[in-house]
């Protein structure tokens, strides 16, 4: 896959970044910019902070120090423009919706306050849905599609926001095939369009190979580059934080 210059200019720009969950700092002096055109892979352990991250950029949790900006604002002015695809097991599958309507939930930062959706709105959804190759199930009921529905349908909902950003938190985790290769060249396509996207996974090749830049993640930015220039092994064993994997560095292709 072709891979599209970024721009200099950040869509998401964090600086000095520290959050504390229970009492515990679980984001300390985070630094990290996102630009157009870039999707950014966040690499690292279960606890590292990766999704702690994310929803400190939505504006979910207040951080103790630092900054988040969106082209230049607040997140909380700038939240419109963000789209987020969360883990799968955190949407309320059994609630009694249809895939159009669950889709259309992501607009509801540009849907007035009891104001029922416009024609704009529509239009967003049914572009959404058609970008994901979920038109033909648009009426069908969310508690009854597959695992690869499902995560199409939040892609769908992220994108029916038209974001500038988007937010991608393990978007392959338990895929098929075919919807692991439709989201990736999907998300190939936002690239060019200059979509800015920042995506956690713990597909690590998969990430290597689509991912214009990787920042490893362990509480802090243990290190942010393009993928082919993290090839030392003291990198990725520090950010995983184990003292030697044979198996983890095999699977990136590095040799110590």
């Amino acid at each position: 896959m072709s891979r599209p210059e970024a721009t200099d200019t950040p869509v998401l720009e964090v600086r000095s970044l520290a959050v504390e969950l229970g009492g515990r700092r679980a984001l300390d002096e985070v630094n990290l910019a996102v630009r157009t055109g870039e999707l950014v892979g966040l690499i690292g352990p279960n606890g590292a902070g990766k999704t702690t991250l994310l929803r400190a950029v939505l504006g979910l949790l207040s951080p103790q120090a630092g900054t988040i900006l969106l082209d230049g604002r607040s997140v909380d002015r700038a939240r419109g423009d963000v789209g987020y695809v969360p883990q799968r097991h955190e949407f309320a599958w059994d609630f009694p919706l249809s895939v159009e309507k669950a889709v259309l939930t992501g607009r509801v930062h540009r849907i007035a306050w009891l104001r029922r959706a416009r024609s704009t709105d529509h239009d967003a959804v049914a572009e959404a849905l058609e970008r994901v190759d979920m038109t033909h199930l648009r009426h069908r009921p969310i508690g009854e599609l597959s695992g690869g529905q499902r995560q199409r349908v939040l892609v769908a909902r992220a994108l029916a926001l038209n974001p500038t950003l988007l937010l991608l938190d393990e978007p392959f985790t338990g895929l098929d095939v075919p919807t692991q290769e439709l989201l990736t060249s999907l998300f190939g396509r936002l690239r060019e369009e200059g979509k800015a996207l920042l995506m956690t996974t713990h597909d690590l090749p998969a990430a290597a190979d689509m991912a214009s830049r990787l920042c490893l993640l362990n509480r802090t930015v243990i290190a942010d580059g393009p993928p082919e220039t993290l090839r030392e092994p003291s990198v990725w064993l520090r950010a995983f934080g184990v003292a030697g994997s044979d198996q983890l560095l095999t699977s990136l292709g590095v040799t110590k």
